[in-house]
């Protein structure tokens, strides 16, 4: 008389293993570079910002009859009637210095500036 030995078909703890450390090596691999490319969408974004504040400044500079080497306040470009509605903020945390018309807004974060026009 044979006995038939019913075997279940299954991953063994090794196979389980080799399976976790291929995913483990795919997210070491991919973690950097998301941090990378989110640090550059930040730097993107403020850099729009600045464009932005300078449009904003330009405006308000014709608009007044304002001269070169003038500096607007932020009531004279932030509000609801006025050239820009609300504060803008950079996403990596730095903050805007509008400066006087003729000279770049900066923020105080190395690499988010406007390129030399």
């Amino acid at each position: 008389m044979r006995f038939s030995i019913l075997r279940k078909r299954a991953f063994t703890l090794v196979e389980m293993m080799i399976v976790v450390a291929i995913l483990g090596l795919i997210v070491a691999l991919a973690i950097p570079n998301f941090l990378k490319s989110r640090t550059q969408a930040r730097k993107q974004v403020c850099i729009e910002n600045l464009s932005q504040i300078e449009s904003a400044k330009q405006l308000w500079g014709l608009e007044m009859n304002k001269r070169e080497g003038e500096t607007p306040v932020d009531s004279d470009m932030i509000g609801d009637d006025k050239y820009i509605k609300k504060s803008p903020n950079c996403p990596a945390g730095g903050t805007y210095t509008f400066n006087a018309i003729g000279a770049n807004a900066t923020c105080n974060i190395a690499g988010h500036e406007l390129a030399a026009e």
